[in-house]
Formats: C-alpha cells, sequence, structure tokens
C-alpha cells in the first residue's frame, strides 16, 4: 500500500485521561478540546500560544460553538450553553435520564444548525447507545439506536451524505442525507477499518471529500477517500491511542490532534510520556468550515 507518511507536532501537555472534541472557534481564533473523565475544558489560542483551562463537576465530552460569547458543552447525560464571561450553565436539554450509566459521547453540527449527538453506556454495553438530532426547539429526536459508541461523524459539502462511526465495527458508514428534513437513511458502508489499525474514533472531513480519521490503538490519524475505500495517509502520532481531530487556523490548514491515557498500563504510559497530549499536523488539505448550535 503506497501511503504518504505526515509527522505531527506536539502543542500542549494536557495529559488528559481521555482528550476528545477537537473543535476551531474562528471568532476567538482558538482550538477548543476537552477531557471527559476529568471534566475539563482547554483553550489554547493560537496567536499567543496560550492554554487556559476550566473543570466542571461532570464528564465534559463536547465542545462546540453556540451564541456569541457561548459555548455548547454536553455534561453527562445534558446539553448546556457555557457562558465564556460569567461562566454559567444554561441546561438546554437532557436524554436517556433512565440509564444512568450512559452519557453523552461525539457530536457535530450540521449546516442548519442542527446538533447530531451520539450516546453510549460507560459499560460499552453492546447496542446501548443512540444518535440524537437536536433542533432550535431544544427537543432531542433519535435518529439511530442499537449502536455501541456513537463516534465520528462528517457531511459532505454538498450535504447529502452523512458519515458515521459507531467504533466497534470498525466501518464508517455512509447515510443519505435531507439537510432540509434532518433525516437519515442508511446507503453503504464507505470504509472497513483493518484490525491492525486500531479502531476509528473521532473524524472530520477536508475539502475534497476525504476523511481523517483519529484511530484508536492505531496512532495515528489516517486519510481515507471514500469513494474507494482507500487509504490515502497517515499522520503519525507519538501516542498508541488517538481520539480525534479537527481542522483550523485561518486557511483551516492545520489539523488538532487529541490523544488518551485511558486503558494504558503504567509501562505504556512510560514508552509513550505524551499520550493525553495534543498535536498539530500542517496539511496540504483544506477542512471544511465547521458549524455552532443554532438554538
Amino acid at each position: 500500500m503506497n501511503i504518504t507518511n505526515m509527522k505531527a507536532e506536539h502543542l500542549f501537555s494536557s495529559q488528559c485521561i481521555l482528550g476528545e472534541s477537537p473543535f476551531w472557534h474562528p471568532a476567538r481564533q482558538s482550538f477548543f478540546w476537552v477531557d471527559i473523565e476529568n471534566g475539563k475544558l482547554f483553550e489554547y489560542h493560537l496567536a499567543t500560544e496560550k492554554t487556559s483551562v476550566k473543570s466542571f463537576p461532570h464528564r465534559l465530552t463536547l465542545v462546540l460553538e453556540g451564541k456569541e460569547n457561548e459555548l455548547v458543552l454536553a455534561l453527562d447525560r445534558k446539553i448546556a450553553s457555557y457562558n465564556l464571561d460569567s461562566e454559567e450553565l444554561e441546561w438546554l436539554a437532557e436524554v436517556e435520564t433512565e440509564f444512568p450509566l450512559n452519557r453523552f459521547n461525539d457530536g457535530k453540527c450540521d449546516a442548519k444548525g442542527r446538533l447530531w449527538i451520539g450516546t453510549l453506556s460507560t459499560e460499552f454495553t453492546e447496542g446501548s447507545g443512540s444518535l440524537y438530532s437536536v433542533s432550535r426547539d431544544l427537543t432531542p429526536g433519535k435518529q439511530l439506536d442499537q449502536l455501541t459508541i456513537s463516534n465520528g461523524m462528517a457531511w459532505t459539502g454538498d450535504n447529502q451524505t452523512f458519515y458515521f462511526i459507531d467504533t466497534p465495527t470498525r466501518q464508517i458508514k455512509a447515510f443519505k442525507f435531507g439537510l432540509d428534513t434532518g433525516t437519515l437513511e442508511f446507503d453503504h458502508v464507505a470504509i472497513e477499518i483493518p484490525e491492525e489499525l486500531g479502531m476509528p474514533d473521532g473524524m472530520c472531513i477536508d475539502e475534497e471529500g476525504m476523511l481523517w480519521v483519529a484511530h484508536y490503538g492505531g496512532a495515528g490519524v489516517y486519510r481515507w477517500d471514500p469513494g474507494t475505500g482507500r487509504l490515502l495517509q497517515q499522520v503519525e502520532i507519538p501516542a498508541p491511542h488517538v481520539t480525534s481531530c479537527a481542522f483550523g487556523g485561518k486557511n483551516l490548514d492545520l489539523l488538532l490532534v487529541t490523544t488518551a491515557q485511558e486503558n494504558m498500563s503504567p509501562e505504556q504510559l512510560k514508552s509513550y510520556p505524551k499520550s493525553g497530549d495534543v498535536f498539530l499536523v500542517k496539511t496540504q488539505a483544506k477542512g471544511s468550515k465547521a458549524y455552532g448550535f443554532l438554538y
């Protein structure tokens, strides 16, 4: 297999148990990401190279852009707006109150500003997760069920295809997507991830429609062509558990990569001391614009 390799630069020693949800905030010219298990929110300002950290008494699984000076956060099974000035939380929605072991996981917004967000069981029980969409009325609607680890998602530039990962399946599925109606219809399996490359986790899409997929247990971000199922490039990361990635920067050609320390023995952590940190890669490709939640 003839693929090109890229190396990542170490950006910040966040030492996350479970680093996730990288997100570029254009107005603030900052990257955000979270440490799910420690409830930490990180903001790295690109120009000043300064990082700020805020802590929450919840598992914090997702950060996205909200209104004006607000972020949208997913905390345990609730969605909240977070005011960056007052540091106040306003609860917006909640799911699966009948499943106390469940929590939110990955999420993204579509071009209409709907929030798509999945759940999983903290015991990773097979089939216990779902995928929801949340519109302006803040009522979560279940779109997919019988998921195990609801994870990465991305839309094509024409908004006609939605790609989705349920991690243990090792598949990236393509769904026909109705932007106006917010509906999904399964179409085909676009990519099958070989066992030796780890498990597909978070992902993002570039302007050419190629998918950049974080491989948990695969020590890298891999660029896949969903049209052919072929692997094109690999970004090597000096940490085995790579969790997610997002494009940012003024030209959307900087890829922020998050990693995790969970499920690693003391010996493995000694071998990979940068596990849980974040990395940055300058890419030839440009990312697609990420949308915020309109509510």
